[in-house]
C-alpha cells in the first residue's frame, strides 16, 4: 500500500535530531523523500543512516537557515537531487533568555527572533517558487510551521514567545495569500517536548520531569512522534481542506486546568464552591 507521502519531496530543517529528526523518519517512512537541512553533520548522519538503512530517501545539507542565501541554496539541494519540492516543514528554532521584560535586553530580543521566527521568512521565501510548480500535477503542497504553547499563550520566555507569536500570524497570511494558488500553510504548537534540548535541565533537577508531566492532563510529556504524526497529517492529502490553522499537540494544557477549583476550595468538597444543588452554577 502506497504511503501518505508516497512521490513528494520534503524539506526537514533542523532534521538532525528531536522533532526535526522524528519528522524526517516519519515523513520517509510513508514514501517521501527528504532533505534533511542542519548545522551538525554528525547527529543528522545517524537520521540518513536510519531513513536509508530502512530503504527510504534522504539526504543531508549543512546550512545556516538563517541566511536567505542558505535557505536558496537548501531548495536547490532538494530540486537537484529529487527533481521538485512538495513540502516544507520549518523546524528550526529555540530559545534564550527568561527575563522579565522590564530586564530583557536587545541582545537576547534579536537573538530570539532570528533564530525562532526569521528561519521560517527565509525558508518559506525560498521554498515559495518551487512549491507552487507542484501545484497542477499535485494540488495542495503544503508547508508545516513549528510554533509552541509560549506563541499561543503567556508561559514566560516573553521574547521567546513573542517570536513564536509571529510564527503563527505569519503563517495564517501565507494560507490567505496562497492557499488559492495550491499551496497550504499550517502550524503546529507542541507543548513541552522532550528532546536532547532538556538533557541538561533534567540532569540539574531531577524532579523537573514529573513536576512539568504533572501539568498536562494525559500525565505525560510529549514525544518527538507526537510531532511528527502531526506534521505528517499536515502534510498529507488527506488535510487539503486544513488551511491557516494551528494545530496544538498538548496533551490537553490548552483545554483549561483545576487549579481554580484547588485554589478555592482547599480543605473544602467542591460542592462548597459550585453549589449542592443541580444546576447550581
Amino acid at each position: 500500500m502506497p504511503g501518505r507521502l508516497q512521490g513528494k519531496v520534503a524539506i526537514i530543517t533542523g532534521g538532525g535530531s528531536g522533532i526535526g529528526g522524528a519528522t524526517a523518519v516519519r515523513f520517509a517512512r510513508e514514501g517521501a523523500a527528504v532533505l534533511v537541512a542542519d548545522l551538525d553533520a554528525d547527529r543528522s548522519a545517524n537520521i540518513i543512516d536510519e531513513i536509508r538503512g530502512s530503504g527510504g530517501a534522504a539526504t543531508y545539507a549543512k546550512l545556516d537557515v538563517r541566511k536567505q542565501a542558505d535557505a536558496a541554496d537548501m531548495v536547490a539541494a532538494a530540486v537537484a537531487e529529487y527533481g521538485h519540492l512538495d513540502v516544507l516543514v520549518n523546524n528550526v528554532g529555540g530559545s534564550r533568555g527568561d527575563d522579565m521584560l522590564g530586564d530583557l535586553d536587545e541582545a537576547t530580543w534579536d537573538f530570539n527572533f532570528t533564530f525562532s521566527l526569521k528561519p521560517t521568512f527565509c525558508c518559506t521565501k525560498a521554498a515559495l517558487p518551487e512549491l507552487l510548480k507542484r501545484t497542477d500535477e499535485r494540488p495542495h503542497a503544503a508547508i508545516v510551521n513549528l510554533s509552541s504553547l509560549t506563541g499561543l499563550t503567556a508561559m514566560g520566555l516573553p521574547a521567546y514567545a513573542a517570536a513564536k507569536a509571529g510564527v503563527v500570524l505569519f503563517t495564517q497570511n501565507l494560507a490567505i495569500q496562497y492557499g488559492s494558488r495550491g499551496v497550504r500553510a499550517n502550524v503546529i504548537a507542541p507543548g513541552t517536548t522532550i528532546t536532547g534540548n532538556w538533557t541538561p535541565a533534567f540532569a540539574a533537577d531531577p524532579g523537573l520531569h514529573d513536576r512539568l508531566a504533572a501539568l498536562y492532563p494525559v500525565g505525560r510529556l510529549g514525544r518527538p512522534d507526537d510531532i511528527a504524526n502531526a506534521a505528517l497529517y499536515l502534510a498529507s492529502d488527506e488535510s487539503t481542506f486544513v488551511n491557516g490553522t494551528t494545530l496544538v499537540v498538548d496533551g490537553g494544557y490548552m483545554a483549561g486546568n483545576d487549579s481554580f477549583i484547588k485554589a478555592s476550595v482547599g480543605e473544602h468538597d467542591t460542592h462548597d464552591l459550585w453549589g449542592r444543588e443541580t444546576g447550581n452554577v
